[in-house]
């Protein structure tokens, strides 16, 4: 599958099979964010895998509430993983509060996308979720008091019915520009 394929064959992922997630795709996985790029080679993160049906069941009614029900679907999903932004080197602490940037986040957030582009390239779909009880899960999962969670990401083989969408995205005329705002 070339880059362009593999782009357009990702897709946010609301409904899943009951199959189990491989061992051997999860640590693939895993080598994905390893090799992504950081800040430095900061390498800000930590994963935590949540594939255990009843934690990751008490994780999942973590990201919505009655009143917000959007990510109901992660109940569903046999995998969920839990992005957590590790305190980066000295030299990106120190840039970044010169700069004024988030360095970790941004760190996450190429780290998160590497994590996607290889499920899909081994035909798992995924959806990134940025909304949660990060006390919640932080306690449920015995994260330190001082790690954040970046993101959560549910991962899983997409349902039968789940086919593959036409992306709406904006025309590059509208997102880009050349030698000038």
């Amino acid at each position: 599958m070339t880059f362009t394929e593999l782009m357009n064959t990702r897709q946010s992922v609301r409904r899943y099979q009951e199959r189990p997630v491989e061992v051997e795709k999860l640590e693939t996985l895993i080598e994905a964010v390893r090799l992504s790029p950081s800040a430095s080679n900061s390498q800000p993160w930590k994963l935590v895998v949540v594939n255990d049906a009843e934690l990751r069941g008490r994780v999942a009614r973590a990201t919505f509430s009655k009143a917000l029900a959007f990510n109901q679907f992660s109940l569903a999903a046999p995998v969920i993983v839990v992005f957590c932004v590790e305190k980066a080197g000295l030299v990106t602490q120190v840039g970044g509060l010169l700069k004024k940037r988030q360095f970790s986040l941004i760190d996450i957030g190429i780290a998160a996308a590497h994590f996607c582009l290889q499920a899909a390239e081994l035909g798992l779909g995924t959806c990134m979720l940025g909304w949660f009880d990060e006390k919640k899960i932080k306690q449920l999962l015995g994260i330190p008091r001082g790690t954040r969670i970046g993101l959560l990401v549910t991962l899983g083989y997409a349902a039968p019915d789940d086919r593959l969408r036409e992306k709406s995205r904006n025309s590059p005329g509208l997102i880009s520009r050349f030698n000038r705002y």
